[in-house]
């Protein structure tokens, strides 16, 4: 498989690490770029985009992100709060007044990007295709929820609610939904194509995405944790299923990657290429082409540790700064980011991390599903290894 792209000198470690990831059948398709000191020094790609149609992947091409669309719409929320539209510690009631229903008046911004506002699951009502396309009756939904458990006092993966919740707060300080305000304010200044919403002449890029097969997820998981999260996923009554998987409700047609993310899901469906992605990482810890979306302070609020141990809703310990985890974990462990970094996986198997005290950057997006759900997928792990070895070596 032929890879193609740049590749500063000091870096060819990371080609072969990419290019590896072809050699052993583990990669159909897929991009990866490298940001040091706001400057891009490695960009490569190679693959299908389609496979079966034979489309290669080319160095626009553009992928569902997953969880990673997560940093994307709190980049929306860090703009506001260095602009002093929003505060941390403000009561998300203060902008959204509805929200303080059921016990939630003192939920706080920053609980909400630290996940421990207990407003994880919507398995009452599930998000349905139709409800992301018309918008309100997920923030309605929202609204009226109940917290899994008193806010602030534990911590859980908002993994389906975390978005909208955004979403929210930023249409009522900006009359914008988050996608909106993304492309205006972050993507149309730094030039990235990178969306919550992707526009319909961007649909021909998109790449097709290869699901990862059952038997391989389940295949080498670390003893305990992957059978526990893997009961607790085909258990109805679990807090696990209820905020994940009973949470949406999608059918053959509904769940189509390119219908779904053609609307605004801001927990899920964001797209993007690898140079856009890695580009947005870059700014929020240093100036990018004149650009620079968070301030040193905020920086190292969303690096420190805000939340620790056992999450409620993945039941393995996960440490978490501000919209971003936090190494050393099962799903962010230190050899892909070290100490003072910050990023986030998806099941997609892309991943995306920054380092501000060497003003690196990188991200890997590919066209294939997860490998593993307990861990960092393998791939993305080997290219952040070869990352960060060769930064610190410059």
């Amino acid at each position: 498989m032929t890879v193609r792209g740049e590749c500063a000198p000091g870096f060819e470690e990371v080609a072969r690490a990419f290019a590896g990831n072809f050699r052993d059948g583990t990669q159909t398709g897929a991009g990866v770029s490298v940001y040091l000191r706001g400057r891009e020094v490695v960009n490569l790609w190679g693959g299908f985009a389609d496979e079966a149609a034979g489309r290669p992947w080319e160095r626009d091409t553009l992928a569902v992100l997953a969880s990673p669309t997560k940093s994307v719409a709190a980049g929306a929320l860090f703009v506001l709060i260095e602009r002093g539209v929003l505060e941390l510690d403000a009561p998300i009631a203060r902008y959204w007044p509805e929200f303080a229903a059921a016990g939630k008046e003192s939920v706080t911004l920053r609980m909400l990007l630290a996940q421990r506002t207990g407003v994880v699951a919507l398995d009452s009502d599930p998000i349905t295709y139709e409800k992301l396309r018309t918008g309100r009756p997920v923030v309605e939904a929202l609204a009226a929820a109940r917290p899994e458990w008193a806010p602030g006092t534990a911590h859980g993966y908002h993994a389906m609610t975390f978005g909208h919740m955004v979403s929210e707060v930023v249409r009522r300080v900006t009359g914008s939904t988050v996608g909106r305000f993304f492309a205006e304010e972050i993507a149309g200044p730094l030039g990235l194509e990178c969306f919550i919403g992707l526009p319909e002449d961007r649909l021909p890029r998109l790449a097709t995405m290869v699901p990862s097969k059952a038997e391989v997820l389940m295949d080498g998981g670390a003893a305990g944790q992957v059978t526990e999260l893997l009961a607790a996923l085909g258990d109805p009554s679990s807090l696990t299923f209820r905020a994940t998987i009973g949470s949406m409700s999608f059918d053959a047609d509904t769940g189509d990657d390119a219908k779904r993310v053609r609307l605004e899901n801001a927990s899920y469906d964001g797209v993007a290429d690898a140079g856009s992605l890695a580009r947005y990482f870059a700014a929020l810890i240093g100036e990018v082409d004149g650009v620079r979306l968070a301030g040193p302070a905020l920086v190292d609020e969303i690096r420190r540790e805000h939340s620790s141990g056992r999450c409620r809703t993945m039941l393995m310990d996960t440490n978490w700064g501000l919209g971003m985890m936090l190494p050393d974990g099962p799903l962010y462990p230190a050899s892909a980011g070290p100490l003072g970094s910050f990023g986030l996986a998806g099941a997609t198997g892309s991943f995306a991390c920054a380092v501000p005290g060497r003003q690196l950057a990188f991200a890997y997006v590919p066209g294939g599903g997860s490998h593993v759900v307990d861990r960092l997928d393998p791939r993305a792990r080997r290219v952040a290894e070869a990352v960060h070895r060769s930064a610190a070596a410059c």
